[in-house]
């Protein structure tokens, strides 16, 4: 019986070591909870072109858009745990969803295995150039003397726009209304076209719209001002201090996806965030690259699922 259990054990290690040195074989999905065009979707197509070349194999990025990134993290959590299919999602379906859904039909901190951390970067608040407002001041009595106008649009409820947005209203006491979209390119469209007077926008999506002049950026959102917008005040420092609602996008698959593959991807893509060609690209867009360990990255999971947990339950925060 020892040696039965033995030799099965050596099986095992065996079949592992096999898998480790054929993976990847064959293509692998990296999902986008987003429409194309948004902060997630560039990022994603950045990394995804370097992560192909490392790994030998091409990465083909798949938007399913909806429920603010959460139909994409369902899809991941269920998928087959075999390192063919990652997600690169967002603070919204990592730690939010849950606090405003009872019934989510996946767990982020369980159903879903942490690789590495990618970017982290501030929204900005922009305004169609129709607004009369220069300044957060501005922009906030503008709000409030025409009570129920104000509409903000983010990529999805929960996002890490909705919850800037909300932060906002309720530290600045601002008649803010949200209107949630399937993605931060959807909301600028209509911003761009003046169906909505503003919204809180990832950097990869206003940074080129503000240089061109479409639009104006009155704050960011970070504690610090933001390397895309030097110019451009925080909120913190317009009048709100201790504000912050920074944004992240981080790597995650499946669960139960064997833990070598897990090491395997994480050394693959922060390779990929190293490579000076890539880090100018997502700077370019806004974006901070982050890379770090798979421990690193589900400790932070952990830390801001606690956080806006609270400010999810203080603002009444609910899923439509």
């Amino acid at each position: 019986m020892r040696r039965t259990m033995v030799a099965a054990i050596a099986l095992v290690l065996a079949a592992s070591a096999l898998a480790q040195s054929t993976y990847p074989s064959r293509p692998i999905t990296m999902l986008v909870g987003f429409a194309p065009s948004g902060g997630t979707d560039i990022a994603a197509r950045i990394i995804a072109r370097k992560l192909s070349e490392n790994v030998g194999q091409n990465v083909v990025v798949e938007n399913r858009a909806g429920a603010g990134g959460n139909i994409a993290a369902e899809a991941a959590a269920k998928a087959t745990p075999d390192g063919y299919t990652i997600l690169l999602t967002s603070v919204g379906p990592l730690a939010v969803a849950p606090h405003q859904i009872a019934n989510l039909p996946y767990k982020p901190l369980s159903d879903l295995a942490p690789i590495s951390m990618a970017v982290v970067f501030a929204n900005v608040l922009v305004v169609h150039p129709s607004v009369p407002a220069n300044t957060l001041a501005d922009y906030v009595r503008l709000a409030n003397s025409k009570p129920g106008t104000m509409t903000y649009g983010t990529s999805g409820i929960g996002g890490a726009g909705h919850l800037a947005g909300e932060l906002l209203k309720l530290t600045a006491k601002a008649d803010l209304v949200h209107v949630p979209y399937k993605g931060g390119g959807p909301a600028m469209s209509d911003l761009l076209g003046g169906q909505i007077p503003s919204a809180f926008a990832s950097a990869p999506s206003a940074v080129p719209q503000v240089k061109a002049g479409k639009i104006r950026a009155l704050a960011t959102t970070g504690a610090t001002r933001s390397a895309s917008f030097p110019e451009v005040p925080t909120i913190a420092e317009s009048g709100y201090p201790g504000y912050e609602a920074t944004n992240w996008y981080a790597f995650v698959a499946p669960a139960k996806t064997p833990r070598d593959i897990v090491e395997r991807l994480n050394r693959e893509i922060v390779k990929a965030l190293n490579t000076p060609e890539i880090r100018e690209q997502l700077l370019k867009n806004g974006m901070e690259p982050t890379p770090g360990t798979s421990a690193a990255l589900a400790r932070h999971m952990e830390r801001e699922f606690r956080v806006w947990g609270r400010v999810v339950k203080e603002a009444g925060i609910r899923a439509e």
